[in-house]
């Protein structure tokens, strides 16, 4: 399960199928150097992306 404190590095590196949600939010984090040791919370807010939305759709990314 993918949690708020999780930094976005090893989101992207533990389930791979998120990288789709990512992108789809604007999120190109995987590119930047910070993935590692931003936390997805802090992530989101700094994009304005609703992060109880997006914890859902990587959830649901990694549970099919």
């Amino acid at each position: 399960m993918i949690t708020k404190e999780m930094t976005i590095g090893d989101i992207i590196r533990t389930y791979p199928a998120t990288l789709k949600i990512f992108e789809k939010y604007g999120l190109d984090c995987y590119e930047c150097q910070v993935a590692d040791y931003e936390q997805l919370e802090h992530g989101a807010g700094v994009h304005k992306t609703d992060l109880d939305l997006l914890l859902e759709e990587l959830n649901e990314a990694i549970s099919s």
